[in-house]
Parts: structure tokens; C-alpha cells; sequence
């Protein structure tokens, strides 16, 4: 399994085996904390050959920078299933898009969003939290 795509943004969708992404980001910024962002997406890209076979499970986590999981229970994992890779081909691709209403956003600071497949880490995502300044911004 190679990741070959995993990003946080503004929406994600999977249009016909195409992976469509709008309004890629890495940076918060907040005026007051706690506070919560009312949208955004995970947009994963999965390369599969045929050792992969066999049943998986993807997991996401949101971690603060006190390494604690900001979303337990709140994004299901994944179950996967895949079943034999067609022959004419060399390799399998799929599309993952989880939706995130309200992130929580609790303290200014460095987090991560770790996608976990068969409980390793195979891709983490950056997110900075930034705290504006009074008078900046708008």
C-alpha cells in the first residue's frame, strides 16, 4: 500500500475515480480559543498491488500538541476490504474523502492528523493553529 495523496481542505470529493480537491490548507487562524471550524475534509489516495489484498482498516486522528487524540470516537475507521486486484492490471487506487463538521479547535499550536492503516502510521498531515493578534486580520 503506498499513500499517495493526504491532504486537509476546504472540500474533497470522488468523481468517478478521480480524486477532486478545493482549497488545500495547513493553517488555522483564530481569534478566541476554544473555538471549532465549521467544515473541512480529509482527501486520502490509496495505491494498492495485489500483496494487498486482504481485509484492512484506515483510522484518523486529529493530535494536539500534547499528543492527545482530538477526535476519539468521532471519525469511525474505515473498514476495507480488498478483493483480488483485476489481472489486466498492475496496481488498484482508491479514493477516501471523510468530512468534518465543527473541528475542534481548543489552544493555539503545532497538531497533526495521523491516518493510521492496519495501526501504522502511514501519512500525517501538518495543522498549525495560529492565534490572531488583537487589531490583525480580519
Amino acid at each position: 500500500m503506498e499513500v499517495l495523496t493526504a491532504v486537509l481542505c476546504d472540500s474533497a470529493a470522488d468523481y468517478n475515480g478521480k480524486l477532486c480537491i478545493l482549497g488545500a490548507f495547513d493553517t488555522i487562524w483564530v481569534r478566541r480559543f476554544p473555538a471549532a471550524h465549521p467544515h473541512c475534509a480529509i482527501a486520502l489516495r490509496f495505491l494498492f498491488r495485489d500483496t494487498d489484498e486482504g481485509k484492512h482498516k484506515i483510522a484518523i486522528n486529529l493530535i494536539d500538541s500534547d499528543g492527545r487524540n482530538m477526535l476519539p470516537g468521532k471519525v469511525p475507521p474505515i473498514e476495507l476490504d480488498l478483493q483480488q486486484i483485476p489481472e489486466e492490471t498492475f496496481f488498484l487506487s482508491r479514493n477516501f474523502v471523510v468530512n468534518l463538521q465543527g473541528l475542534p479547535l481548543n489552544k493555539p499550536g503545532q497538531y497533526s492528523i495521523d491516518i493510521v492503516f492496519d495501526d501504522s502510521i502511514v501519512a500525517r498531515i501538518p495543522l498549525q493553529l495560529i492565534q490572531l493578534k488583537e487589531g490583525t486580520g480580519s
